[in-house]
């Protein structure tokens, strides 16, 4: 018998030729066209991770403190006395790049549902955030919706945007990122679980009603953006954060009763996604019968209410009998709750319609059984990074105490701090988190802008405020320019300098979730990528100690030109991290506190290097080189010292260098609270421009109190030997930054106002212009 499909039909459900083949051998016939599109969107990268699930096989995944890892909605880690934290990261990139309001939007919708399915209250969001350059119109639309998007979900539910991080570069132009993370503190004394169980037991559908937005997200989410994705406006979710705002409370007062078995958001594949899942991880099947579902659309199909993708709805599976106990609670917060299925025994999924059956799959085939794609791996770097290697800061203009020429033109090195401190990548984020409400809930003990990451003060919702001195710390991180240059090398550092900024408010690094925002894996220099970056994380986390519970895969991040040639993306694996922080009250932020504190380097071994740097990509537009390396032992031995003495209180300030070196790591310093530096070094064996602007892994800028000097400078010998270096002091509110020579020549010299002036208004005037 043919299909009964044409080769078309089956490529418009993203389904390949030797796809559809296995799908008729589970089946053991055709499939109908609900069934070929349950398959379209379960056998998607974005549901089912076919060509890098071989991959994450290789990451460190338990822990003492791992409670739950990989395979549910969430991880969740144990940060003691009692007190449970779930987290994860997700991306919502394509829908953004569509309609970037409901795109962000949503997205921050769906990570707080992974949350609080669980069996948590969500309790902070972040988010890592990638877009083109801001003299393009159609960037600057897509940055402003975004950002819209996300405060209005997160300031409307009530759960406070705390972090992240956000990058503007050519390679994101039409491809934007957006990746946003959730914390959330358990509430529940069991976790609660996604796998179905109990013959017998009722299916409930809960939440909001099912219509037609969002339609075949998942397979919309696992192709290349191209001039007719705009078309794909359906394939957009639309969200209500005042009914997720219901839906948090209804379901955490239902878990409490301890009537639900099992439950599952109904994210990404929708209703199929939920039904195939759940009975899949229980080993059972699950009855459907979809005229029992809440619709706000009349005359859908079967194929609709199984693709569709409306927001805010769950699934659970609930004890036979306490079906009308938990369908008042739902009703009582204005909210849909009704019986619409029932567990079975035989592992499958069968939805009814109209009487009739309008699908039946084995359940497996949906979730685990999926086609998985073990590509060959390059042999060696591909040519691009071979050429990029091969660069020479010998091709640079000299540099000399006085500045740099480029292009005839002189510049001082305080005309090229101010330019750096103008690249919106580097420059204050405040424009975007002034849109974001970050102290609802009244938890933020550190915020947007004032450290390296971010902390909350974790407590239970009916906790006095100083019953609890524990905080949790989190960031995102990843530079992609590394990553692009060596992705093997790059991962490795967005894992470090996670695990660095952690570290620089005082808290212990414990666990990671990941986000892999990569092009195509279908091409070999796109799989070389993601191969290799998932080897740098996996390396990385196990010489941190951070295992990673949980996160997303996000492929086919590439936009087809006029001619159908795929631009991909740099490759971006973000790394969230969490750390404990054992005492609230001793946190640590990256700017001067005194003035008279001294200023120390730590980890002066690590090399700087221009490699993959903003100074190159800013100043003379390239992205070339040889990115920074990563020594573990030395960034533990840092990092170390680092958290023991803000514990000990000798720390007053702690800032990593990252993007622009060390003169901006001591401008940003500067700039915190107003007060200025006065820093000695001495020349450089190479060129200036590499030591003030050179990146380098495994470097930490600290201030220290004068009546502290003996016995840190003590401390330090005893920890890191020489690796370490007193290089100035704190001067006063509005003094100048001064970078002098130990000989008494001054490099840089610059007020305190213009580097303020510089770094705050760099996004303002461009969005404004």
């Amino acid at each position: 018998m043919s299909a009964p499909f044409s080769p078309e039909e089956i490529a418009n459900e993203g389904i390949k030729p030797q796809e559809y083949e296995e799908i008729v051998k589970r089946l053991g016939r055709h499939p109908n066209k609900a069934e070929l599109g349950m398959f379209g969107v379960m056998w998607s990268e974005h549901c089912c991770y076919k060509n890098s699930r071989p991959l994450l096989k290789q990451f460190p995944t338990q822990g003492d403190r791992v409670l739950v890892g990989p395979g549910e909605n969430a991880g969740v880690v144990d940060l003691g006395q009692g007190l449970r934290l779930a987290f994860k990261i997700e991306s919502h990139n394509h829908p953004s790049a569509v309609e970037p309001f409901q795109g962000a939007a949503t997205g921050v919708g769906g990570i707080l549902r992974d949350i609080f399915t669980m069996g948590a209250r969500p309790i902070a969001v972040l988010n890592s955030l990638r877009f083109g350059t801001l003299d393009d119109p159609r960037t600057k639309r897509l940055f402003a919706g975004v950002v819209e998007g996300i405060g209005h979900y997160g300031n409307c539910v009530g759960v406070p945007t705390v972090g992240g991080e956000v990058y503007f570069d050519r390679a994101y132009a039409e491809n934007p990122l957006v990746n946003a993370m959730a914390l959330g503190l358990m509430e529940t004394p069991a976790i609660v679980k996604s796998g179905a169980a109990g013959v017998g037991n009722p299916v409930l559908y809960v939440g909001s009603t099912t219509g037609r937005d969002g339609m075949g997200g998942a397979s919309f989410a696992s192709a290349e953006l191209s001039e007719d994705s705009l078309d794909d406006r359906p394939a957009v979710q639309v969200g209500d954060p005042f009914l997720e705002k219901c839906l948090i409370e209804a379901c955490l007062e239902a878990f409490k009763t301890g009537a639900v078995v099992a439950a599952q958001d109904m994210g990404a594949a929708g209703i199929t996604c939920s039904t195939s899942e759940m009975a899949a991880n229980g080993g059972l099947g699950i009855e459907l019968d979809l005229d029992l579902i809440p619709a706000r659309e009349t005359g859908m199909i079967p194929y609709e209410y199984l693709l569709s993708e409306s927001q805010e709805r769950m699934l659970f599976v609930a004890e036979k009998g306490r079906e009308a106990e938990l369908i008042e609670i739902f009703e009582r917060w204005g909210l849909h709750a009704v019986v619409a299925g029932t567990v079975i025994e035989e592992p499958i999924v069968r939805i009814f319609f109209a009487g009739q059956i309008a699908a039946e799959i084995p359940a497996t085939a949906l979730a685990d059984n999926t086609p998985i794609y073990h590509r060959e791996l390059l042999a060696e770097p591909p040519e691009y990074a071979k050429k990029a290697k091969e660069w020479s800061i010998a091709s640079l203009p000299a540099a000399s105490r006085s500045g740099i020429a480029i292009a005839g033109v002189k510049y001082t090195w305080n005309d090229i701090l101010l330019k750096l401190l103008d690249s919106p990548t580097i420059a204050s984020k405040r424009w975007i988190y002034r849109q974001y409400d970050h102290q609802v809930q009244n938890n933020t003990v550190i915020l947007p802008g004032d450290a390296d990451a971010t902390v909350i003060r974790v407590r239970y919702p009916d906790a006095a405020p100083n019953s609890s001195t524990i905080g949790v710390a989190a960031t995102t991180d990843c530079n992609p320019r590394y990553v692009y240059l060596d992705p093997y090398e790059g991962a490795k550092a967005a894992v470090a300098e996670a695990a660095r900024n952690i570290s620089c408010v005082g808290a212990e690094p414990i666990a990671i979730t990941d986000n892999l925002n990569f092009g195509s894996p279908e091409n070999a220099i796109g799989y070389w990528q993601l191969a290799e970056a998932c080897r740098g994380i996996a390396e990385a986390c196990r010489e941190f100690k951070t295992p990673v519970t949980g996160g997303n895969v996000s492929l086919y991040n590439e936009t087809l030109d006029e001619n159908g040639k795929p631009r991909a993306i740099y490759p971006t694996p973000v790394i969230g991290m969490v750390g404990l922080v054992k005492d609230i009250g001793k946190v640590c932020r990256q700017g001067w506190q005194n003035k008279g504190d001294l200023i120390y380097l730590l980890g002066t071994k690590a090399a700087s290097t221009l490699g993959g740097s903003e100074y190159l990509a800013t100043v003379f537009d390239l992205v070339v080189g040889i990115p920074p390396r990563v020594d573990f032992d030395l960034e533990r031995r840092v990092q170390g010292v680092c958290r023991e003495a803000i514990d000990r209180g000798w720390i007053e300030s702690a800032h990593d260098l990252a993007e622009g070196g060390l003169a901006i790591a001591i401008a940003e310093s500067c700039i915190s609270k107003g007060f200025g530096a006065s820093i000695s070094l001495e020349d450089p064996k190479l060129r200036w421009d590499e030591l003030l602007f050179g990146e380098v892994a495994g470097q930490i800028l600290v201030s220290v109190g004068a009546e502290n000097r003996e016995n840190w400078q003590s401390f330090l010998e005893d920890k890191l030997a020489d690796n370490w270096l007193e290089i100035g002091s704190v001067t006063g509110r509005n003094d100048n930054l001064q970078v002098i020579t130990t000989d008494g020549q001054i490099i840089l010299d610059v007020t305190i106002v213009d580097i303020e002036e510089a770094w705050n208004l760099a996004i303002e005037k461009r969005m404004s212009a």
